[in-house]
């Protein structure tokens, strides 16, 4: 005896007609009032004769309970969940794979770039020409610690490179992808510079240890403190710039 609803059992049984007539009729009569259910089981019947018509030549053989038009239709369902799985799982690599694959890019990315280059660049940009546009003089100001604090709280302060023979004369704003930095430039008697740059740590807070480094005619010596990234940055074989390298406090 068949309960209402029925079970997706009660259906399949209906479909291979192994259901007793009283439960043939009482299920027909539930059909008639659900026709989304009707047109599923309509469908399950044209399968099933279509299976039944195919293996007509082969019924004089034993029965095979895998050639069960119930058996295949429910086998085919699983191997349906079966791809949806694994387009599921496969969606999941896909997506975990590519986030892997453009972190492992940033990573390689950032260990590609040399230490502080921006700073060599803004000296290259700034420092070697005559005339640019600064946003800190010393005819304004001689006060440049006070610019440099309005724009980066807590930084570590500016080396003192007068024993040197250099002195702050101009000081620039600039920008980077973490935010702000800064490049003060130092000059001595003989017109000879040296620039000191500030900016943010660059991806995932990255913080340099002491070191220096060649780039061309140029030299940068870098370290970090007070959540920021520094550099002083100097023609590498001049002999005043070796006195001011010489003269920064930072440990380098």
């Amino acid at each position: 005896m068949i309960t209402l609803p029925p079970s997706e059992r009660d259906l399949h049984a209906y479909v291979d007609h192994k259901l007793s007539d009283e439960d043939r009729q009482t299920l027909e009569t539930w059909l008639a009032a659900h026709p989304e259910q009707a047109e599923q089981v309509a469908t399950w019947q044209l399968d099933a004769q279509h299976l039944r018509a195919a293996m007509s030549g082969g019924m004089h053989l034993p029965h095979n309970a895998a050639l069960d038009p119930a058996f295949i239709r429910q086998r085919m369902r699983r191997s349906s969940y079966r791809q949806y799985a694994t387009a599921a799982v496969l969606l999941v690599a896909v997506s975990v794979g590519g986030l892997s694959g453009w972190q492992a890019r940033d990573m390689s990315f950032a260990s590609s770039v040399p230490p502080m280059a921006d700073a060599v660049q803004a000296y290259r940009m700034f420092a070697t020409k005559d005339g640019m546009a600064s946003d800190w003089t010393a005819e304004k100001t001689s006060n440049v610690q006070g610019w440099l604090d309005q724009n980066f709280a807590q930084a570590n302060r500016l080396p003192d490179l007068g024993s040197a023979g250099f002195k702050p004369v101009s000081g620039r704003l600039t920008s980077t992808e973490q935010g702000a930095a800064a490049m003060v430039v130092y000059e001595d008697g003989t017109g000879r510079k040296l620039t000191f740059y500030i900016r943010p740590p660059g991806p995932k807070n990255h913080l340099l240890p002491s070191g220096s480094r060649r780039d061309g005619e140029l030299q940068a010596d870098y370290w970090s403190g007070g959540g920021y990234n520094y550099a002083v940055v100097s023609k590498a074989d001049d002999p005043a710039a070796q006195l001011a390298r010489q003269a920064i406090r930072q440990p380098i």
